[in-house]
């Protein structure tokens, strides 16, 4: 599927409440941080970290208007991104139908997804994908 020698990672983080936030150290931070010893750790097979930051803080999962969604589905949409890194699937989304339109975008540029503390590898294709995404981000 991905077909470049070097692999720009984009790490996606969300909490749905603000509190915490305020904290020299707070959650964002921690899944950051978590994401970025994943890539890291890839450094062999050519990921590397983005630059640019993907947040979103006391924003729910429930639905797609979040800034920090936007910006990375805008910067997937030119080209600017290869794997979506995020903490747990639950971060990126809470609706499997949003989850499907996130699906339609990375397919149509290209662009994997994986999860660093669950075993979700998003090669996966037909029933066994709807089936994983069933599993991994329950309505």
């Amino acid at each position: 599927m991905l077909t470049h020698k070097h692999f720009r990672c984009a790490i996606y983080t969300r909490k749905s409440h603000e509190e915490g936030l305020d904290q020299a150290f707070n959650s964002l931070d921690a899944q950051r941080e978590a994401c970025s010893a994943y890539i890291a750790s890839q450094a062999g097979l050519g990921w590397k970290l983005s630059s640019s930051l993907y947040d979103d803080g006391g924003i729910s999962g429930g639905h797609m208007e979040r800034p920090g969604l936007q910006h990375l589905i805008r910067d997937i949409k030119r080209g600017q991104v290869d794997i979506i890194v995020v903490y747990k699937v639950d971060r990126l989304t809470r609706s499997l139908t949003d989850f499907a339109k996130l699906v339609d975008v990375f397919d149509a540029h290209e662009v994997s997804f994986v999860s660093v503390t669950q075993a979700f590898n998003r090669q996966l294709h037909g029933q066994a994908y709807v089936e994983c995404v069933a599993v991994l981000c329950p309505v």
